[in-house]
């Protein structure tokens, strides 16, 4: 399986230009090592938009789904550094998923990411997801490296902000993730996704992320 482990933190965010340069010193010098040292946190990659919207994007691997609400990984939340919330409080149009991966085709990652935000109808998760299962295939199209779905905890998946809404219609969302070796082939995947009828109507939104780095559990240890 690709992605290490069976859960996953998606979080995105724009941060105002007049910010933008500590935000990405935080991320690059304390954000992703801290969050990767959390006990059954596994990996994280750390994206910028190629094309889409919010232009900053993070995944974060676990073992389980179950370690994204542990005491370990809330006593961190609870425990922010002053850096942190500086940070934080400056996100804009904050997306965060936290998720199951339920579907994980291929091996390996790619230097470009294809996203693809859906929202099911109710009552068609089960049909929905045997559709995308038979669809991606990572080697219908040269360049494409892996193709995955996460699927959102409704209950979990709230921004970490003061301004955070206590009831989000995206909040039981899903993503589809496409790992592709440059912005073409993962673009091309986007849109023949995008455009079959069986799921542009649940399509929120798309868009191309090139990889800024990555960093693993064993990368620190």
């Amino acid at each position: 399986m690709p992605i290490a482990g069976k859960g996953m933190l998606l979080t995105s965010m724009d941060v105002d230009a007049a910010h933008e340069a500590e935000f990405n010193r935080w991320y690059d010098r304390e954000h992703l090592e801290e969050r990767v040292a959390i006990e059954g946190f596994v990996e994280a990659r750390r994206y910028v938009a190629e094309d889409g919207a919010p232009k900053y994007l993070s995944l974060y691997s676990t073992e389980t789904f179950e370690v994204l609400d542990s005491p370990a990984y809330r006593a961190a939340l609870a425990n922010q550094t002053a850096w942190s919330k500086a940070n934080i409080a400056r996100f804009r149009n904050m997306i965060r998923g936290v998720a199951r991966i339920t579907i994980s085709h291929g091996k390996g990652r790619g230097a470009v990411l294809g996203i693809i935000r859906i929202r099911p109808a109710s009552g068609g998760h089960d049909i929905l997801r045997d559709t995308l299962r038979a669809e991606l295939d990572p080697h219908s199209a040269d360049g494409i490296i892996s193709m995955h779905v996460i699927e959102n905890d409704p209950v979990l998946s709230r921004p970490l902000t003061d301004k955070a809404s206590g009831s989000d219609p995206g909040a039981a969302d899903w993503f589809v993730l496409i790992d592709a070796t440059d912005v073409t082939p993962a673009n091309t995947a986007v849109q023949r996704l995008t455009d079959n009828i069986a799921f542009k109507p649940m399509v929120i939104s798309s868009g191309t992320y090139r990889l800024l780095w990555d960093i693993a559990k064993a990368d620190i240890s």
